[in-house]
Parts: C-alpha cells; sequence; structure tokens
C-alpha cells in the first residue's frame, strides 16, 4: 500500500506524491540546460530537492527531452573531509565514477580517476576528468550534484574553481549543463569567508518552494482514493494552517494521524480535525529528526539574532541580511516579507526546545489549577506564575541563551508545564508586533474554552503599556473567540522593586473586563 514518505527521495510505486517536475519551472530548467547554463538549485531540508533531481535524470536520459548523459551524485560523503581537498576529491570522484557506472553502463569515470587524481592533483583533477569524460561519446553531458554545500572550506573551493575553468569548454569537452544543488546557495561563498566567489559563472539560482494548498489537497486525496478514508475539511484546513505546505510536516502530519494512530488505521473513520491535533502534538513530542535538526540551528548566532527580537516582541532586529538569508535557507522563516516563523508547528518547536530544561525542573502539576468542573482556573495559574516570576525570574534569566527574550519563555514554559496535562497551548509571535499572544485551549464535557493572553514588555509608561495593550488584546480575543482574556506586563526596570511591579487588576475595555498582571 502507498503511504506518506517522511524518509529519502519519492517513488512512484511506494509513496502518494506530487510529481516532483510539476512543484518547479521544469520549463525554464529544461531551457537552461538548452543553453548550455550552469545553475543552483536549493531549498531547505526534506523539501524534495533529491526526488526532483532525480526525476530531472530520468527525464533527460530517457530520450524525450532530446539526447542528453545524465548522472546525479551526492556529495555528502564528502562532509568528513572538512578543508582536506584531496580527501574531498576522492569522495567526488569516487562518488562521480560509482554513478555514472550504475546510470549509464559508463566505466570511464571509475576507471581513470584515480591515475587523473595521481598526475593532475586535486586541484585540477576534477575538470580533467570531466574534460576527458565529455570528449568520450557524443551526447553532451549533464551533472546534477546534490548535497553540495556538505562541502566546506577549500575544498568547496576548489570544486567550484575547477567548474569554472571548464566552462568555456563545454559543450564538446566540459558537461554541457551543471546543476549544483543544497540547503544553500553555495554560489554566495563569499559569505563564508572566501573574497567572492568563484562561481561567477551561474546562470540562475532556483528555490524549490513548498506545497500549495491545492498540491497539499491533492496529496492527502491519494489517500482517500487509495484507502477510502476521507479527510474532513476542517482536518485538511488544520493540516494546510499548521504546515503552510511545509513537504515533510504535511506528510508527516497525515501519516501520523493515518498509519501511526490506531483510531487512524480504521479506514471506515474519516480523519478529523482532532486527529491532526493529536498528531501535531506527538510529533513535536518525538523530535524526529526534522524537527531536532532546525532545533539544534537555535544554538547558532545567526539564527538567534533573528529570531530572538520575534521571540520577546521587540520592534527591531540587530540582524544582518546576510542573517535572515541564512535562517530563510534553513526553512525557519517565511520567504516573503515580514520576517516570521515558516509555520505554526516551527513556531509551537522553537519556544519549547528553548524552555524544555525549565520544563523539566518546574514542580508544577495540572490537577493543582483544574476545578471541581474540570476547568482551568487560569486566574489561580497566573497568580501562581507571578509569584513563581517574582521569586525565581532572576536565576532562570541568566539560564536562558536567549537573555532579551527570557520573560516571554519562562511565561510560556510555566503555562506549558501546567496546560499540557489536558489542554493546549498556541502561540502567535513575531518581529515588530510589540507582544506575544498566547491562547489556552482547555476542552471539557461539551465545549472548548479558550482564554486569551497577551504578554508585553513595558517602555515607557506603565499607563501607555497597557493601554497599548489591551488594544491588541480585544482583536486578539475577537478573532478567538476567547472566553476571557489577561494582559501581562513585564517590568524590565531593574531600579524599581518588585512592590512596584507586581500588581493585579481588572481593566474594563471595549466591553469586556480584561486582567492586567504586573510583574
Amino acid at each position: 500500500m502507498p503511504h506518506f514518505n517522511t524518509e529519502g527521495p519519492v517513488t512512484a510505486a511506494e509513496h502518494y506524491l506530487i510529481p516532483p517536475l510539476e512543484r518547479g519551472d521544469r520549463e525554464q530548467i529544461l531551457t537552461l540546460m538548452q543553453r548550455r547554463r550552469y545553475f543552483v538549485l536549493h531549498a531547505p531540508r526534506q523539501t524534495g530537492k533529491t526526488s526532483t533531481l532525480l526525476a530531472l535524470r530520468d527525464l533527460l536520459n530517457s530520450g524525450s527531452q532530446g539526447n542528453y548523459r545524465c548522472v546525479y551524485a551526492s556529495l555528502e560523503a564528502g562532509r568528513t573531509a572538512g578543508g582536506d581537498v584531496e580527501r574531498a576529491m576522492r569522495s567526488v570522484l569516487g562518488e562521480l565514477g560509482a554513478r555514472a557506472e550504475d546510470t549509464l553502463g559508463d566505466g570511464f569515470v571509475e576507471n581513470g580517476w584515480r591515475a587523473a587524481l595521481d598526475s593532475a592533483g586535486p586541484d585540477r583533477a576534477l575538470r580533467v576528468v570531466l574534460g576527458r569524460w565529455s570528449e568520450t561519446e557524443s551526447p553532451p553531458l549533464v551533472l546534477l550534484l546534490d548535497e553540495v554545500d556538505a562541502l566546506t572550506g577549500d575544498a568547496l573551493l576548489s570544486v567550484l574553481s575547477q567548474l569554472r575553468a571548464g566552462y568555456p569548454d563545454r559543450p564538446a569537452r566540459f558537461p554541457q549543463s551543471v546543476v549544483l544543488c543544497g540547503l544553500r546557495d553555495v554560489t554566495d561563498y563569499g559569505a563564508e569567508g572566501a573574497k567572492g566567489s568563484p562561481f561567477n559563472i551561474r546562470g540562475k539560482s532556483l528555490r524549490l518552494g513548498d506545497f500549495t494548498a491545492t498540491e497539499t489537497r491533492t496529496l492527502l486525496g491519494q489517500h482517500t482514493e487509495e484507502t477510502g478514508q476521507a479527510f474532513a475539511e476542517e482536518a485538511f484546513a488544520m493540516v494546510w494552517r499548521e504546515t503552510q505546505g511545509q513537504p515533510w510536516l504535511v506528510n508527516a502530519l497525515a501519516h501520523e494521524a493515518c498509519f501511526e494512530s490506531r483510531t487512524g488505521r480504521d479506514r471506515s473513520r474519516t480523519i478529523t480535525e482532532q486527529d491532526i491535533l493529536d498528531a501535531r502534538e506527538r510529533l513535536i513530542e518525538d523530535r524526529p529528526t526534522h524537527l531536532d535538526y532546525l532545533a539544534s540551528k537555535l544554538e547558532e548566532a545567526p539564527v538567534r539574532r533573528v529570531v530572538e527580537p520575534m521571540l520577546s516582541g521587540q520592534a527591531r532586529s540587530e540582524a544582518s541580511d546576510s542573517d535572515i538569508e541564512y535562517v530563510r535557507d534553513l526553512g525557519l522563516i517565511a520567504v516573503d516579507a515580514p520576517v516570521r516563523i515558516a509555520n505554526p508547528i516551527y513556531a509551537e518547536v522553537i519556544p519549547r526546545e528553548l524552555t524544555w530544561l525549565f520544563r523539566q525542573l518546574l514542580a508544577q502539576e495540572t490537577a493543582e489549577y483544574v476545578d471541581a468542573d474540570g476547568g482551568l482556573e487560569v486566574d489561580r495559574l497566573l497568580a501562581a506564575f507571578q509569584q513563581f516570576f517574582r521569586e525565581h525570574s532572576e536565576h532562570w534569566a541568566g539560564r536562558f541563551e536567549y537573555a532579551e527574550a527570557s520573560p516571554q519563555l519562562i511565561l510560556q514554559g510555566f503555562l506549558q508545564r501546567v496546560v499540557n496535562g489536558g489542554g493546549r497551548l498556541e502561540r502567535e509571535y513575531g518581529l515588530g508586533r510589540g507582544r506575544t499572544d498566547l491562547m489556552i485551549a482547555w476542552p471539557r464535557a461539551h465545549r472548548t474554552d479558550r482564554f486569551a493572553v497577551e504578554c508585553k514588555v513595558q517602555h515607557g509608561s506603565r499607563a501607555a503599556t497597557i493601554r497599548e495593550g489591551l488594544g491588541q488584546l480585544a482583536g486578539y480575543m475577537d478573532r478567538l473567540g476567547a472566553d476571557a482574556g489577561h494582559l501581562v506586563v513585564f517590568d524590565r526596570n531593574a531600579e524599581r522593586s518588585w512592590s512596584e511591579k507586581i500588581y493585579r487588576r481588572e481593566e474594563a475595555f471595549e466591553g469586556r473586563t480584561v486582567t492586567v498582571w504586573g510583574m
């Protein structure tokens, strides 16, 4: 039975899939090759790059697009070479030789690359091998080089330089077209410390996008066609809302809901919105490799410079253009402006990762805040947090790497620890918003209670901060249909005493009463 793919390239015999070459601009890619251009294809991890390259290889070798010899090779094994050019070149040439023999039955590279490396040296061997190989037969050679950014330092510089040196000899004595594929546009080599990129022959830099809403619906519909199991419209909407079309997330959510869940494996059941929410929670808690990799990137300085101001709701950021492009290439932030986290699942993973230790050490139990009717006593919960923040915030602020966002992270960690015992916590944050919005959803017998919690940092007077916050909170409550609203104001002025900062009061605003918590 076909299934949703979460590991490696897609294959039509095994997986539900959107045909890879339909996702990009196929005609543009083929035109670039016909015009003998060298170009870049890049996208975040597990977006479909390798699947696209393999489909392109098969298309070109089929003869339907003209007469080509096309070889795909992954340079992933060169990662361990670091800056060792000779070791990297052995890996690159060995992989090319093996793939040429597997794909085309052509043993030229495999039989000759070692001699070429010995005679020409590591800084010329690739150029020599590709030149001689291109002359062996008449069909022009096309190379699809995947995971190019696995190479670093002088090893990457040498590969790019040798491709550049042979470029004028194409197509008779060098490959007609070369595609460099990776997480980032590796031709921006100068950004990594070199004096400009040696690869100034790049004809185009193409980015493989996420699924569209239509493609997401089509993928889920393939499961329905295969098994008869339908997705409720609300379930589809939830998949799209939570993933924004990120291919791995779409497949992982659907796989979790349809194949890992015991109830989901009952094909007579329609997949519901709650099934998707449950799958989302299990996915985040299990920390699969895809999410774990992104979480690990939070330790990097460029990522911190982009993400920290969003978490703290700052109006501006010290991040540079190259920082933003790097985080965008990782897939953590959206491709288009304004700067924001790419999808709600990533937005959930980030604060959970940053507060993991805090939540493990926090002695709070959900049952302490649930009343006799099964409702969540949010007033008691925030009162307990207020006291906790007064006593422990200085200690914990020093332990968060994202120090500027520590008040927001402490609040989110505290609420997550309690709410996760029966409900869910949703978050909205971003650069320039001036606040972080949280929604506590607490299911009861016949309804779900929704509580809006907005946190702001006091800038200027307390009255002005509260006035602005009440307006923002009112809009958030309207959008959520919230049952109650709470405004948390953090005063980070070290000269003011806790007795001045701590307060609780009710504020009337636009016909509703909101509780304001000072800290």
